[in-house]
């Protein structure tokens, strides 16, 4: 049985009671759309496929997004990224809108409005894919079946991914950045050479712990990787005599830093946390000021190969699970190329 009621001037009260299944009510601002909201309820009654649409339509997203912090995010290995982004999330506009409201054309309005604020694709894209795994996380684990997850309806509304970088250190531009960190203090100085030395994602070194290294047979064993497949990490002599070198901690943690600690850290060193960061006059002052911590991932792979080893070796060295995405770790310098070949 359905009923409609009108309440006050400007609301419309839709009720559907049905043998079976959870009263539904919703209010409305027409008649019409109670009526044609009645008419769906009904009508996925009588086919036997309605899903109660209850939680959905009354839990903002800035909500869901307390809840996955709680309860979601904690299971990741990029916890702290995804927190900080989830909190910025949750101080938008859209985070005050009802779940099921959201749709295609929001997510795309949410999206020119990162635009007009200048950020990156890639931001945009690490954004997006948050929103979109918290839809499908309501949508599996937290029982509102109904809801739609809106994101991939946006994507033609997607900014084009700029190509990849291919940033390696110029002559001189190593012993600078060391110069610098050890000027900052370790254990910065450290974990860039390390970095260079191993190829050793930001988390990995972070999180290293002395029980996983093995001097003796110049091997470090990661349990948690970004991919999740544990690997070994052969150790050069200069890494080797790099970790001699750091004092034993107590807690069996190699550094005691965090992944966002150490980002913060370089970008200090090399001037990127400057506001004048994007000035053209100071990137010829200071050209480290356009070098990330991940490009040393970069360099430290294409010295890999520069020393002769092959894809498979390297893949296994980096921990690249493909030879496609290993090939965009890879930049080959044409005049080291031009040398090998005579």
């Amino acid at each position: 049985m359905a009923a409609i009621q009108k309440r006050g001037d400007l609301q419309w009260r839709a009720r559907v009671r049905r043998h079976g299944y959870p009263p539904q009510s919703r209010t409305f601002n027409s008649r019409a759309e109670a009526e044609a909201w009645v008419r769906q309820i009904e009508g996925e009654m009588d086919r036997g496929v309605f899903v109660s649409r209850a939680e959905a339509e009354s839990t903002t997203l800035e909500e869901a997004l307390e809840r996955y912090i709680a309860e979601y995010i904690p299971k990741l290995k990029s916890r702290e990224g995804e927190t900080y982004r989830a909190r910025a999330l949750q101080r938008r506009d859209i985070a005050k809108r009802v779940l099921a409201t959201i749709r295609g054309k929001d997510i795309a309005m949410f999206i020119q409005e990162r635009q007009n604020e200048g950020v990156g694709a890639n931001t945009i894209k690490l954004d997006l894919g948050l929103l979109s795994r918290l839809f499908e996380v309501c949508r599996s684990s937290w029982g509102m079946e109904s809801l739609l997850n809106p994101v991939p309806l946006a994507k033609t509304a997607r900014p084009k991914l700029p190509p990849g970088r291919n940033r390696r250190l110029k002559p001189g531009e190593e012993e600078e950045l060391l110069k610098r960190a050890r000027a900052y203090g370790e254990p910065t100085p450290s974990i860039i050479s390390l970095a260079l030395e191993t190829a050793m994602r930001r988390g990995e070194l972070a999180s290293m712990r002395w029980e996983q290294i093995d001097l003796k047979h110049q091997l470090i064993h990661l349990t948690e990787t970004k991919n999740g497949t544990p690997r070994d990490v052969p150790l050069s002599t200069s890494a080797v005599a790099i970790l001699r070198a750091l004092p034993r901690r107590l807690d069996g943690s190699v550094f005691n830093i965090t992944p966002g600690a150490i980002s913060q850290a370089f970008a200090r060193i090399t001037g990127r946390a400057s506001p004048k960061k994007r000035s053209s006059k100071l990137q010829k002052v200071n050209p480290l000021v356009d070098l990330r911590f991940h490009d040393l991932r970069h360099e430290a792979t294409s010295r890999i190969f520069e020393k002769g080893f092959n894809p498979m070796e390297a893949a296994a060295i980096t921990g690249h699970k493909t030879l496609q995405m290993l090939k965009r770790y890879t930049h080959l310098r044409a005049e080291d190329l031009a040398k090998r070949m005579g």
